[in-house]
């Protein structure tokens, strides 16, 4: 999910303003033949740094609409809301893809988007449409923060890998775990959040304590956490991280996977599921945007069945169309998680920015 929603991806995935054109000779909706070229007929996405989709995908899109997509990258998920917000009215773009449960109630409260009830909603769970009152935004994704375990250290070891929050507390696991810094990072706040679910508003800080008497390690991003410090994963390994615990994705055992050369017959990685939480990330129509029937073609095809198959080898996420199909080297190598942590985005909106204080001055104090 980068430090944004969807870090995994970030392990394949460029930096910077990426122009995804379709090939070859589309037809412009106006009946041009120019596509994108055409005045009017480009729709700019805004997102975090780990939105990808495949040049087939969008060159669909172009066929279908006439409209060509251009990608604009704006950093982590919280800084590419905030910026969304300091440009209010006068967006960067047309649509804004990347904000989640953890973060839904700044923008909503900035008012940073317009109406619009996409195309195919219906098949789309009601429980995932956390606005479904005003439809400001779209349900796209759907991804668990979870620790990831390094299996060759704990088999090693023979020592059991952690399953539960309650396990990473424990003295067997001490000087194991690094975590991402919430008020920085998405997945950090994510497992912040996951904790205080689990432990409830009296219980979550005394479990921190525990955590940090462990030795716990926060470092600022994923990057960081996952490509440096952990042992288990390919940047990991070459950068001699020597964490077998960290905070990322229950996706990521299928990236260790599917980039690895030879392939392995199993994930190097696993997943504590017992430490998860629920993240859901929607798009929306951003207010002031210059292109809004490309906007709006755009979030329909976002929940269409061509984008949604196609994502979870994209940004390793899980689609939220019930008639998307999972690959299976997605099914094979990631982890199902049941009963994943969640929290009211009302409850995340009241309590978040004083919990992540409280959690500085817990754990970096």
């Amino acid at each position: 999910m980068s430090s944004g929603k969807l870090a995994a991806v970030a392990l394949v995935s460029a930096l910077g303003v990426t122009t995804l054109a379709a090939c070859g000779g589309n037809t412009a909706a106006d009946g041009s033949g120019t596509g994108g070229k055409t005045a009017g007929k480009t729709v700019t996405l805004v997102s975090h740094d780990s939105f990808s989709a495949s040049k087939e995908v969008l060159a669909a899109f172009t066929k279908q609409t006439g409209y060509t997509v251009k990608v604009l990258k704006s950093g982590d998920a919280g800084a590419a809301v905030n910026k969304e917000i300091l440009t209010k009215g006068s967006p960067q773009g047309d649509v804004f893809f990347g904000v989640d449960n953890t973060l839904l109630s700044r923008a909503l409260d900035n008012g940073i988007f317009t109406p619009y009830e996409a195309k195919g909603l219906d098949r789309i769970p009601g429980a995932l449409q956390l606005d479904k009152a005003e439809h400001r935004v779209t349900p796209i994704d759907t991804g668990d923060v979870c620790v990831n375990y390094d299996k060759a250290y704990f088999e090693g070891r023979k020592l059991a890998p952690p399953k539960t929050f309650d396990d990473l507390a424990k003295p067997a696991y001490k000087d194991l775990l690094v975590v991402e810094n919430p008020e920085r990072s998405s997945p950090g706040l994510g497992f912040l959040l996951g904790t205080a679910a689990r432990y409830g508003d009296d219980g979550w800080a005394d479990y921190w304590k525990k955590l940090k008497v462990n030795g716990v390690k926060t470092v600022d991003s994923w990057e960081l956490a996952y490509n440096q410090e952990f042992s288990g994963s390919a940047g990991g390994k070459k950068a001699k991280g020597d964490r077998p615990l960290v905070v990322s994705y229950a996706s990521s055992p299928p990236v260790e996977v599917l980039y690895a050369d030879p392939r392995p017959k199993t994930a190097p990685t696993g997943v504590s599921t017992g430490t998860c939480f629920r993240q859901t990330e929607f798009a929306g129509l951003l207010q002031g945007a210059r292109n809004p029937e490309g906007g709006k073609a755009l979030l329909d095809f976002l929940i269409s069945k061509k984008f949604q198959d196609d994502m979870p080898l994209q940004m390793f996420v899980n689609p939220v169309a019930k008639d998307a199909t999972l690959p299976a080297l997605f099914t094979e190598h990631g982890a199902v998680v049941d009963k994943p942590e969640t929290m009211d985005p009302k409850k995340i909106a009241d309590h978040r920015d004083p919990w992540i204080q409280q959690w500085t001055s817990l754990v970096l104090k």
